[in-house]
């Protein structure tokens, strides 16, 4: 691990080797696993606030879901997330052409709102988690990504580059650029 500022940073993060492959995939993130996205405080608020924005977007199963539970829930671990379907897709999935996308990221595309989607779904494969008074960045490896490792991989491209944009939207260009160099400079920095 390695911290920059207030955040301990696995150094997976700057080995492993990503880059989501859409067309392999399908956007699998976005209808498996047992939860919705992780959202904070102040995401829960902004959802709540363009949801009239973002409905037309939705299908009519996902709008009828988010009328009886809420544009956010808190989940069996009692972690604040997007509601899901069934126990499966998020309620702010749609489909394109068979893959499943971001009702709200495309909203945001149209221009309609200003939030481009939860921070945790824009960083993935990293999930966040708070030691004391840190951001933990740790990388997740999930078996759907299986395509993303092999590209990222192919491509030569780090966690941390595929993801340099939200990153840099979490924690801003200054802590992006000291993380390039702690990455670049690990052998030299780790003797």
């Amino acid at each position: 691990m390695i911290q920059i500022g207030d955040t301990i940073i696995s150094l997976d993060i700057i080995e492993k080797k990503f880059i989501c492959d859409i067309t392999k995939c399908h956007g699998a993130c976005c209808i498996e696993g047992d939860s919705g996205a992780p959202l904070d405080d102040e995401e829960k608020q902004i959802i709540e606030d363009i949801y009239p924005k973002i409905k037309s977007y939705l299908p009519e199963k996902a709008v009828e879901e988010i009328e009886k539970q809420g544009t956010s829930v808190i989940d069996s671990d009692g972690d604040l997330v997007t509601p899901i379907i069934n126990g499966k897709e998020c309620v702010y999935t749609i489909f394109e052409n068979g893959v499943a996308m971001c009702g709200i990221e495309k909203a945001y595309f149209d221009k309609k709102v200003d939030f481009r989607k939860p921070i945790s779904c824009q960083l993935y494969p990293i999930r966040l988690a708070k030691i004391n008074d840190l951001d933990a960045l740790n990388y997740n490896k999930w078996s759907i990504c299986q395509p993303a490792r092999e590209l990222g991989f192919e491509k030569g491209t780090p966690v941390y580059k595929f993801l340099k944009d939200p990153l840099i939207r979490k924690y801003g260009e200054a802590w992006y650029k000291e993380l390039d160099y702690v990455a670049e400079n690990i052998d030299e920095l780790l003797k």
